[in-house]
């Protein structure tokens, strides 16, 4: 039983550390949410701002949504809209977290405001999207995939379907496990032609240098490979089971808000008075094997496709090892806009500049020292610190209908 509750509580922390949303209180229950309603209707028009819903399929079967935003006060989005901005969330998160902070700090409305084209992306297995052609969540095929999927397939799809509607090059936002997505992606010719530049909040390609102990005894317990070896696809801390571990864990026991500091680093500016809206809509699921794809790359200070083992390898990619995806190849005419911070211990300082070293390009900096990796996407002055200083590089990439 000592084995069972401690694989729980690890769970729970695991968590923590990839979703950076997640804080737990005695009396919150509201983790089981209706998903009767699309993210436009939810949150996004209740504002006033004007979004529609759009679907794509991947070459492998997943139905995924995006939506797009476009400007206040009852502004059209087919008219006259300005350039397409992609907005590309991270682990255990969905399109929302976009638009979690106030209106006045969350970029989605930002970048709404100052004119651009809004799209956000909401990949596999998340609440918003749509499931599968021919598999149901229950099957374990639903969730065998990582990373590479949503890099090659989810967000190839995402970005060409922006691409053909608005008949123009796109500019790209990822936040963490969206940035190991695009990087991975633009190395690959087809996909990166489509972007006119990229912005990385929090950028990973390399997890080599964490430091965290507790990420560091979760990888040595091999917790990743345990859970597939117990038959666990899918992790979703909003099925039945997920709700009574999370409150099990948290509820008097621990303070899962020191938590989150703990783990991801000390977030200066973390917007703690919307915890409880935030927990309305964050975690989402993720599959166990994209766990297992990152821990792999932790163990290995790799940033590579898949590790199948060696025959696996050989039948899925004719190597006995999974190729490295060269970041090398993505173009040096792409521009690209980097923000990391000093207190960020999931996007370490150290792979940053392993990343740097391999780019082509020379790409613009803000470095924020006293950030953490939550701050980039939900500080209470994240406008200010961040956004103002990412909007400044798109604008200086020549783009029109940009206020």
């Amino acid at each position: 039983m000592g084995v069972v509750v401690a694989l729980a509580a690890s769970l729970c922390l695991v968590l923590l550390v990839f979703a950076g949303v997640v804080t737990c209180s005695p009396g919150q229950r509201n983790l089981r949410r209706s998903q009767s309603r699309s993210l436009c209707a939810q949150i996004i028009q209740p504002t006033g701002y004007p979004c529609s819903e759009h679907t794509v399929q991947t070459k492998d079967g997943y139905v995924l949504a995006l939506q797009r935003v476009s400007a206040h006060a009852g502004g059209d989005i087919e008219v006259n809209p300005g350039p397409p901005i992609f907005l590309q969330h991270g682990l255990f998160q969905g399109g929302d977290v976009w638009f979690m902070n106030s209106i006045e700090q969350s970029l989605g409305f930002i970048l709404a405001d100052h004119g651009f084209d809004v799209w956000v992306g909401n990949v596999r297995g998340t609440d918003w999207s749509h499931g599968h052609v021919s598999f149901s969540e229950k099957d374990k095929e639903f969730w065998d995939w990582s990373w590479q999927e949503l890099a090659l397939y989810d967000l190839a799809e995402m970005i060409t379907y922006v691409y053909s509607v608005t008949n123009s090059k796109i500019f790209y936002v990822g936040h963490s496990q969206g940035t190991i997505m695009a990087l991975a992606a633009f190395s690959q010719s087809d996909i990166v032609e489509m972007v006119e530049a990229a912005a990385l909040l929090c950028p990973i390609s390399y997890l080599g240098h964490i430091s965290n102990q507790f990420i560091l005894r979760m990888v040595s317990m091999h917790l990743d490979q345990m859970l597939l070896a117990m038959g666990i696809h899918q992790v979703n801390f909003r099925s039945d089971v997920g709700v009574q571990l999370v409150e099990s864990v948290c509820d008097g026991h621990v303070d899962c808000s020191i938590l989150l500091s703990f783990i991801t680093g000390t977030n200066c500016c973390f917007n703690k008075s919307r915890v409880d809206f935030y927990i309305e809509y964050e975690p989402h699921p993720s599959s166990s094997k994209n766990l297992h794809h990152l821990f792999q790359m932790i163990r290995k200070g790799s940033f590579a496709r898949y590790d199948y083992g060696w025959w696996g390898n050989l039948k899925q990619y004719g190597y006995p090892q999974p190729p490295a995806f060269d970041i090398g190849c993505i173009p040096k005419s792409l521009p690209l806009w980097m923000g990391y911070g000093g207190n960020d211990d999931l996007a370490d300082v150290m792979d940053v500049e392993h990343t740097l070293k391999e780019l082509q390009s020379q790409p613009q900096l803000l470095y924020l020292d006293h950030y953490g990796h939550i701050d980039f996407v939900l500080s209470v002055t994240a406008g200010e610190d961040v956004y103002n200083n990412m909007i400044g590089f798109f604008k200086s990439c020549g783009k029109p209908s940009i206020s």
